[in-house]
């Protein structure tokens, strides 16, 4: 969420910020916000002026009756019951106008950082480095007819009971995969610092709203309907609408683990330090956008596990914090010698929240490129201001706005898909990355 006295303040920043992002008639946008700011503050004046001469008037009137003015009571009277009306109607206007304001806000993008690439789309994104080698020769099997032809995936039977874009994975597959995520759990938590959590994997409208995810994105979302619910928003309003009780399924960890903080002022001393958190979830996206693409195999599924890293931090911390996380994320695959490349995204290709992002892509043998497995942002204070987290210096009476991180460390089943390729052996079997062999009771192939 932006702030409206930002864009009030320099409109040209934001007409060429969103036009750089992929934002069609930019300038047309700016003008229609900073219109309907200025029809929200004029109603505000007007509700205030109106106030203040309603409760003046009334204030007279005691008067006119002590001095048996009758005519002049009336007078006065009649002038309260027209401030009342005048009020009501500029009132009215107000709440209209004001909601129409915040939900255009609300469906802008976050700017991008100074040193993001221009770009429209991925073909605009920077390779930052390399790491690993991919093998050259041997087996290069899909890992779908891999998985397939050991018995230890079958998408038949998950399209029987939940369609197409799940997966069943079964035997010491199904072993290997939560290996993959415990060992991640293990590293990001014992190595690198990040706080365990097990958050819920349903969340109310408003959370969904906090980390950027409404109200653009509900097509992609998995909802469950409630019943009726009022929910005071951050601003204060109350919003009374059957939808804000149902409960929408994580699409990341991202959701649950951000909106922690949501509401609240945190102390400076407890950000010193920035608050790292990470969970291995389930994650489910109807990928409503996505149709056509990725539509066999465990890339791109309705339903996955993947470990997710987030950091809340001091504004001056967030640069320095974000080059940590991939560093975090970077380490396990290191780790399992998974070749991959580090790539800053450009403007048109970033996530509706992130002001900036790496992206990891894991070498596939049998797509012969390189695949996103994890993304990983800094958000800067646009979700703090969704969410309305905040912290107060030591010593300061006012408050700032925190800045938010997020990253996967990693995504479990494109992780799993990754070992599958490049471990494959000439028998079809598997060979166990060395480091999570410990995870696998001492197993060092899978399918053999």
């Amino acid at each position: 969420m932006h702030d409206i006295r930002a864009i009030r303040d320099n409109p040209a920043a934001f007409v060429s910020g969103w036009s750089s992002r992929g934002v069609e008639e930019a300038d047309g946008l700016v003008a229609d916000l900073l219109r309907l700011d200025g029809e929200l503050r004029a109603a505000q004046t007007r509700a205030q002026d109106g106030l203040t001469k309603r409760n003046a008037a009334s204030k007279l009137i005691g008067g006119a009756i002590a001095r048996k003015d009758m005519a002049e009571a009336d007078r006065l009277k009649a002038e309260v019951e027209a401030l009342k009306a005048d009020i009501a109607a500029a009132e009215e206007v107000e709440a209209g106008v004001g909601k129409e304001l915040r939900d255009l806000l609300a469906a802008q993008k976050n700017l991008a950082a100074d040193d993001v690439p221009d770009g429209e789309d991925e073909a605009g994104n920077v390779e930052i480095s390399r790491w690993g080698t991919p093998r050259e020769g041997g087996p290069a099997k899909d890992h779908a007819d891999l998985g397939e032809a050991l018995g230890l995936l079958d998408f038949e039977a998950a399209a029987k009971m939940s369609g197409s874009r799940f997966a069943v994975i079964k035997g010491q597959l199904a072993r290997l995969e939560r290996a993959v995520g415990q060992f991640m759990l293990d590293t990001q938590t014992d190595k690198n610092g990040y706080l365990e959590v097990n958050p819920p994997y349903l969340v109310r409208r408003p959370a969904m709203y906090g980390t950027g995810q409404l109200p653009k994105f509900e097509e992609d979302l998995f909802k469950i309907p409630g019943v009726d619910l009022d929910w005071q928003m951050p601003d204060g309003s109350v919003v009374k609408d059957a939808e804000l009780s149902d409960r929408f399924l994580i699409p990341t960890a991202e959701v649950s683990l951000t909106n922690l903080v949501r509401e609240q002022i945190l102390p400076e001393n407890e950000l010193v330090e920035p608050i790292r958190m990470t969970a291995l979830t389930p994650c489910f996206r109807a990928e409503a956008g996505s149709a056509g693409r990725d539509t066999r195999g465990l890339i791109r599924q309705h339903q996955f596990h993947k470990v997710e890293l987030v950091s809340i931090t001091r504004p001056e911390d967030s640069d320095a914090e974000h080059e940590r996380m991939v560093g975090c994320a970077e380490a396990i695959l290191q780790a399992l010698e998974l070749p991959y490349r580090k790539m800053l995204l450009c403007k048109g290709d970033m996530g509706f929240s992130a002001r900036k992002t790496y992206d990891l892509e894991v070498w596939l043998p049998s797509q012969n490129t390189y695949r996103e497995i994890s993304s990983c942002s800094n958000c800067g204070d646009f979700q703090a201001r969704r969410m309305d987290a905040r912290f107060k210096r030591d010593g300061e009476k006012k408050t700032e706005f925190v800045h938010t991180l997020n990253g996967s460390g990693l995504a479990v089943g494109r992780t799993l898909v990754a070992i599958m390729e490049n471990y494959q052996q000439e028998d079809g079997s598997i060979h166990v990355p060395d480091v999570l062999v410990p995870y696998m009771g001492g197993l060092t192939s899978v399918g053999g």
